[in-house]
């Protein structure tokens, strides 16, 4: 089964490229039925795109697992196929048990989890539970300046159905996703499976520096105003607010305009990633930073704008739910997470957990990416006796 996905969208050494709404995300999709189709899973698409598969049909008080098919660019091929293929495994799992669930139990493939082409992550989950506007994500762009309604409907989606899905959430009663851990801290603690026990607080803040486009040979330099100078100084000053307040900092998608070899950018757009262990610390790390672009672009004769993009508050996963699958796994060491997740947006609206899979190296969203077979299998058992415990018990 892992086989049989691993190869869509793979670029080899330079990681895998799987963007919402393209041809290789329908590719991705019609694997997804077709696993469905090969169990006798019900299958259905709700109305923002989000694909669900049905053991026994659906209905209340569903067992949900699964997580995400889309990658970063330049992805690793773990980061969410992984819950996928383990929720369609652990079904096989238990069917092979002969396990009979009294409640419906489903397996999610989430829409643009990771946001890597039109810039906000957890789309299919924020549309479903209501967080993101339908409009605003309507009016998404990518980088060619594609909407996603356009998209959408080029894929042969209707973007005009997308929102807050009321009936599709009340469904809902329980939801497990299962990642592979992106960090090392089980392989620091020799432990294949670990539980969530919290995710970070974390955003994305838009940074745009307006200067003057002029000639890289010609024009002095007391007379630039050279918009890569404060985004430079804004990048170093993400690292040393991240050091002093204890948080993460990263400036990793940048787009510089006209971006010529021998030409002076009249503008530089930049995103910074923020994460920390609670609010407070995020918002000191955005603050020190939007500080240090102002004052460096104002040195230049630069203008500069700092809009946030999407923010998610802190995630405790320290329910009932939580304490009930680290019971049926016999103690599973439980650890936070700085990383962002469908089950994050979902728990504000039903019970929401997560497993993760030992990283021997702790690498992710590279193509170094990677988990040991035996880990994965591990992985699906637990899930498989999770989901057990919650559908039959």
């Amino acid at each position: 089964m892992w086989r049989s996905l691993a190869s869509i969208g793979d670029g080899g050494a330079e990681g895998y490229r799987r963007f919402a709404w393209t041809p290789v995300d329908l590719t991705l999709r019609a694997w997804f039925e077709s696993q469905a189709a090969l169990r006798g899973m019900t299958y259905e698409r709700d109305r923002n795109g989000n694909q669900w598969a049905w053991w026994h049909g659906p209905g209340p008080d569903a067992v949900v697992t699964g997580s995400h098919l889309d990658s970063v660019p330049g992805g690793g091929a773990f980061d969410g196929p992984l819950g996928v293929v383990s929720g369609f495994l652990a079904v096989d799992e238990l069917r092979a048990r002969g396990v009979v669930p009294s409640r419906p139990v489903a397996v999610v493939n989430f829409t643009d989890e990771e946001g890597a082409r039109f810039g906000v992550a957890c789309v299919g989950s924020r549309l479903l539970t209501g967080v993101l506007d339908p409009g605003d994500a309507r009016a998404l762009r990518d980088g060619d300046g594609v909407t996603l309604a356009e998209a959408m409907r080029e894929a042969g989606a209707d973007p005009g159905a997308l929102g807050r899905d009321a009936e599709a959430l009340a469904r809902i009663g329980a939801f497990v996703e299962l990642h592979v851990e992106q960090g090392r801290a089980l392989a620091d603690l020799d432990a294949p499976v670990g539980v969530a026990s919290a995710i970070w607080p974390h955003g994305r803040w838009r940074c745009t520096f307006h200067g003057e486009a002029n000639h890289a040979g010609t024009t002095r330099l007391a007379d630039r105003r050279d918009p890569m100078l404060p985004f430079a100084s804004a990048v170093l000053a993400g690292r040393r607010a991240a050091e002093r307040h204890g948080g993460l900092a990263t400036f990793g998608k940048v787009r510089v305009d006209p971006n010529g070899t021998n030409a002076i950018a009249s503008r530089v757009d930049a995103w910074l990633d923020g994460r920390a262990p609670d609010a407070a610390t995020l918002d000191a790390i955005v603050a020190d930073v939007s500080a240090a672009a102002e004052t460096a672009a104002a040195a230049h004769g630069v203008r500069v704008q700092v809009v946030a993009e999407s923010a998610t508050p802190v995630v405790e996963f320290g329910g009932e739910l939580t304490r009930r699958i680290a019971s049926t796994l016999g103690g599973a060491p439980a650890l936070p997470t700085g990383a962002g997740h469908d089950a994050g947006v979902l728990s504000a609206f039903v019970p929401s957990a997560m497993l993760f899979v030992r990283n021997p190296t702790g690498v992710s969203h590279s193509p170094a990416e990677h988990a040991e077979t035996g880990d994965c299998v591990t992985g699906v058992s637990a899930l498989a006796s999770v989901l057990e415990d919650l559908a039959c018990g």
